[in-house]
């Protein structure tokens, strides 16, 4: 006689799909109990108001304020002469640090103190520590490298 292929974890499984059925179907009830008595039905609305706030009410409609198709801009305005501003690439510091042996070193900004990294390949004069010199920035491979280096 065969055995039968109802093992214990079937069952088990079984017996919580089932109970966890039956309290979903208890939780509904509840809560079609619950609409009635307060006597709501459902979700309640929300609005946005003129400033964009979400409100229970709805909008005045005096408040609406009309905007033309025209009036609309869509990317980016462009430049005119006038708008242009100046940008001198030469900037002036002082070298915070530089190794000889190693070929590298840092420069400070004189005007946001910021640090910036030089190796020999950007030097235009020889530099020293505290020396006094005027750079270009390029954006290289771990930030802004300072190239085209000389003292003043």
């Amino acid at each position: 006689m065969a055995k039968s292929q109802q093992t214990f974890n079937k069952t088990e499984k079984e017996k919580k799909r089932l109970k966890k059925r039956e309290e979903k179907k208890k939780k509904m009830l509840a809560r079609k109990a619950a609409a009635k008595e307060s006597g709501t039905s459902g979700i309640p609305l929300a609005y946005v108001d003129f400033n964009g706030n979400l409100v229970d009410t709805p909008p005045d409609p005096a408040m609406k304020v009309e905007i033309e198709a025209e009036d609309i801009v869509l990317g980016i305005p462009k430049k005119e002469e006038g708008d242009v501003e100046e940008f001198d690439p030469v900037r002036n510091g002082k070298v915070s640090f530089f190794d000889t042996t190693k070929g590298f070193g840092f420069i400070i900004d004189a005007e946001n103190n910021e640090k910036y990294f030089v190796h020999v390949s950007g030097l235009i004069d020889e530099i020293m520590e505290n020396d006094k010199v005027s750079y270009e920035l390029e954006k290289g491979m771990k930030g802004m490298n300072a190239v085209r280096v000389k003292k003043i």
